[in-house]
């Protein structure tokens, strides 16, 4: 895990605000806007080390996405302003920090499970709220060798 400077501040703000942005201007349900904001050629660009010198506003990124997969109402369920603006910084907080990709992020943790977690750890500063995130899930960045040779045991026995 690499250490979240000012870019990463920046950029996990940027995201969080185009995801709460999205419950105001968007017809479709959270969920729908989330996977297709993480799969986007928008968040592969913030993946790829976005620059700062490059203007894109949150509305801007909301268009993008628009723009990739079209306009659609498909699905009810909107999160809240605030779930949506953590969601979306918690998403880039950790593929900025676990230098993985967004969609290897949205892999990980779905949004159900990030909005389950929300009156939890919304509270909590963002390095500790994904510690507690993927010890729920039980996902270890840091194995040790015990704990590896456990997790090939179970997959060699096709637990």
């Amino acid at each position: 895990m690499k250490t979240i400077d000012n870019t990463g501040l920046i950029l996990c703000d940027l995201q969080a605000q185009a995801f709460e942005l999205s419950q105001k201007v968007l017809s479709c349900s959270s969920e729908i806007f989330i996977r297709r904001f993480m799969h986007s050629e928008t968040a592969r660009f913030l993946d790829s080390g976005y620059s700062l010198d490059t203007v894109m506003t949150p509305r801007d990124m909301i268009e993008r996405v628009e723009e990739q997969y079209g306009v659609t109402s498909y699905g009810s369920v909107k999160y809240s302003a605030n779930e949506l603006f953590w969601i979306g910084y918690i998403y880039r907080y950790f593929s900025y920090a676990y230098e993985l990709s967004s969609v290897q992020a949205y892999r990980m943790v779905k949004p159900k499970e990030l909005r389950e977690m929300y009156p939890a750890c919304h509270t909590m500063d963002c390095a500790q709220a994904i510690e507690r995130i993927l010890e729920a899930k039980d996902i270890s960045f840091d194995m040790s060798i015990e704990k590896q040779y456990q997790v090939f045991r179970r997959i060699r026995k096709g637990a």
